[in-house]
């Protein structure tokens, strides 16, 4: 019989980090419904705001773990899964980056001819690359990255829990597996984000998603098998 894991009593760490996320969305809300829509935008949602900062700490703080568990795995299962671990570890690495084009606006440094002429905001990062009349930004990393990463925060657990065969993939690939309490709050951030109308929303939602990854990396439901 299908059935989820209950919520176990929160670490120091989720503790810090679920709280994170629920005064995220206590605070959107709370711009939202007393109107204060501009102060949101061009402060707390803004770019290189604090916002948009958690969610390149988190990130880099995710890859931070992975590369640890690449570490650790390295020992205990050997260079394969090791390998594997180390290349999900680059992937946070470059999301972090891109989050605030490589320090971009930190730095005050001017793009290249490239950038200039094909990133559709002339800073440096791949994300707002311009391929023909195709914004990668509404494509690769819009639309279709969210669909994979709701798809991993709310199928993938179900489906491991279910089917051994999904289990017995990515437990051989060190996946991190998402436990009940990521999904709870993942469906919590959804309905407030949808719910709420305010441009740069979506800003408040990256920023959970990466405290989300970082609590999965941290203490996954597939720990034993992962770090």
């Amino acid at each position: 019989m299908f059935r989820l894991n209950a919520p176990s009593r929160l670490s120091v760490a989720d503790s810090f980090l679920f709280g994170m996320a629920n005064a995220t969305l206590l605070f959107t809300i709370i711009y939202y419904i007393t109107g204060l829509h501009e102060p949101f935008r061009f402060g707390f949602a803004t770019e290189d705001g604090p916002v948009e900062w958690g969610t390149a700490i988190c990130l880099f703080l995710s890859s931070v773990v992975l590369f640890r568990n690449a570490f650790v795995l390295w020992g205990k299962r050997g260079v394969t899964v090791a390998l594997l671990t180390g290349f999900y570890g680059l992937l946070f690495f470059f999301a972090s980056g891109e989050e605030i084009s490589w320090g971009f606006r930190l730095f005050h440094w001017q793009p290249n001819e490239f950038f200039l002429q094909n990133n559709a905001q002339q800073e440096t990062n791949l994300h707002n690359l311009v391929v023909g009349d195709v914004k990668l930004v509404k494509t690769v990393f819009g639309s279709g990255l969210t669909v994979v990463i709701m798809l991993y925060l709310l199928v993938m657990p179900l489906l491991y829990t279910r089917l051994g065969f999904v289990r017995r993939i990515a437990d051989a690939v060190a996946a991190p597996v998402p436990d009940t309490r990521h999904m709870i709050m993942t469906v919590a951030a959804t309905v407030v984000i949808l719910s709420v109308q305010m441009m740069t929303k979506w800003e408040p939602y990256e920023f959970i998603f990466s405290l989300m990854t970082l609590s999965i990396f941290l203490k996954p439901r597939n720990a034993d098998q992962v770090t």
